[in-house]
């Protein structure tokens, strides 16, 4: 293991020697990301580590507070007119891609309509829109079938897709066709020319990135001020290898070690471990509707009720109970998430649920199990397939490479036939904090999120929450949603996990929130 660590290290190191490459040397971070960076495209997949990737290299139209407020960010401001039915927004000076060609309102037009062919929030709001228009170079015009206040929070959202701008040339292609050149407007210019696949990404600081004049930098909102000249993803083999590197103070950042790997490294003076994101993430349990068992709903909500999410979290997580939250309902607990229900918020009663399962008519149907191997969440598969054994169901467990369970997930066979009947996976809490971009929640059958829950009242309530007026009336809504997904069961949440990154203590301003790097100084 460390052989195989030193061995990528020196290589990498020889890479970096070359002339030219290391002339601001002293400004250089270097970060460990929790995946490697196989697509640059933030609109086309939803992977996290190429969200963090195209904040780097990307700018938004608005951006998000800590409290997750929208302000103004590539925008100047904006004005409302008609009642809420007509946007009209005007881009500020000094915007250019890192190309040198100027930030036009036309690539934005282009951009938002791309985006919104990927996700569900953009969605909504080119359902609600009738035009969308560039009147000037600087002005982007929405006019409305219907007032949209979320509008600014759409195109801020800092969650999954991310809601990029990039030239009009590159925003024509299909949103099911990943853009593989990379120009921004974002803080960072990606290097291509020193990207090893597997091994190594490379930003560099984009000298004619203009912050914004005016606010507070705070999460993806503010001035974007740049203290360093490179910032390096560095791919390691394995979490050990990255604590490792990180003690020995050759990399400056690990994004996410393990929770067995933190009392080692807390025993080092000159590493930091925090919880920068509260947010955090969720993992869940899918159920696939289409296929018995879990097509009956009294048979998924015995499940629910049945399980400890504290089991799932202490198995993932260890018993530092300050890395994890039970009793986590269907959003991200939030001022506006609404109610837990109480069918996962009671105690816990196996005997019972044994008995919903046998009056709800369940003939023994095989549950098949699909565990990727090597993710995150193969310690709670082995929680979820033992549980669902002691209250009577017949449960086969099917290991598999991370690879082959995503290939084999979006199959509608039967169990026995191809098809599955669970699979486990975690959400970032971003991406379930209300409905607007929660896929998981979806309930539009044949269009939803693997495992196609069919509930018209849970889409009933959404688009509810989408006219609510105010936050009040979103939380009532959410309330609600919360009721419906417990008697419709589109997933069972396992608890919320707070992940702590790690870094040097030479390394300053590291921000709330996921990782960015703006602000961010090197000492």
């Amino acid at each position: 293991m460390r052989g195989g660590r030193r061995a990528l290290l020196a290589a990498g190191a020889a890479a970096l020697a070359a002339p030219g490459v290391r002339a601001q040397a002293a400004k250089v971070l270097r970060f460990v990301p929790r995946n490697d960076l196989d697509v640059v495209d933030p609109v086309w997949t939803s992977t996290y580590v190429t969200r963090n990737h195209g904040y780097l290299v990307y700018d938004t139209l608005y951006g998000l507070d800590e409290n997750l407020r929208p302000h103004p960010q590539m925008v100047q401001g904006h004005a409302i007119e008609d009642d809420g039915r007509t946007w009209n927004l005007t881009l500020r000076d000094g915007l250019r891609f890192h190309d040198g060609e100027p930030v036009l309102a036309r690539d934005c037009v282009a951009s938002i309509r791309r985006w919104a062919g990927r996700d569900p929030l953009g969605a909504a709001l080119m359902a609600a829109t009738d035009e969308l228009s560039a009147p000037s170079d600087r002005g982007i015009r929405f006019r409305l079938k219907k007032p949209f206040p979320l509008l600014p929070d759409a195109l801020g959202k800092a969650a999954s897709h991310m809601p990029c701008i990039m030239p009009e040339r590159l925003a024509r292609t299909s949103p099911t066709t990943p853009v593989r050149e990379v120009i921004g407007s974002g803080p960072f210019v990606f290097d291509t020319a020193e990207r090893v696949p597997g091994a190594r990404n490379v930003y560099k600081r984009f000298a004619g990135y203009v912050p914004r004049p005016d606010g507070t930098p705070s999460f993806t909102a503010g001035p974007k001020i740049v203290r360093l000249e490179r910032v390096e993803w560095i791919t390691m083999p394995d979490a050990g290898s990255a604590s490792s590197a990180l003690s020995a103070g050759e990399v400056d950042w690990f994004e996410r070690p393990p929770g067995d790997l933190l009392p080692l490294l807390r025993r080092n003076r000159e590493i930091v471990i925090e919880i920068s994101d509260p947010a955090g993430q969720i993992s869940i349990m899918r159920l696939n509707h289409l296929h018995p068992p879990f097509d009956n709903p009294a048979i998924r909500r015995a499940v629910l009720g049945a399980v400890d999410q504290a089991d799932f979290m202490r198995t993932m997580i260890g018993d530092d109970h300050s890395l994890w939250r039970d009793k986590i309902g269907f959003f991200t607990p939030g001022p506006t998430s609404g109610a837990v229900p109480d069918l996962i918020t009671r105690p816990r009663d196996l005997d019972r649920s044994r008995r919903e399962i046998e009056a709800a008519g369940y003939s023994g149907e095989p549950v098949v199990a699909i565990q990727g191997a090597s993710s995150a969440t193969a310690g709670i598969s082995e929680v979820a397939i033992d549980l669902m054994k002691r209250i009577g169901l017949r449960v086969e467990p099917l290991p598999m490479d991370n690879a082959a369970m995503n290939q084999r997930r979006v199959r509608r066979d039967p169990p026995t036939s191809g098809g599955w009947s669970a699979f486990f996976t975690s959400f970032g809490g971003l991406d379930q904090k209300d409905p607007a971009g929660h896929i998981a929640l979806r309930g539009d059958g044949d269009r939803a999120f693997a495992g196609w829950p069919d509930s018209p009242r849970i889409e009933a309530l959404r688009d509810a929450w989408f006219d609510a007026p105010d936050d009040a009336a979103r939380t009532a809504l959410c309330t609600q949603l919360q009721q419906q997904a417990a008697m419709d069961v589109p997933y069972i949440p396992l608890g919320q996990s707070l992940d702590p990154t790690a870094y040097r203590r030479n390394i300053t301003g590291v921000p709330r929130g996921f990782c960015l790097f703006w602000g961010v100084d090197k000492g």
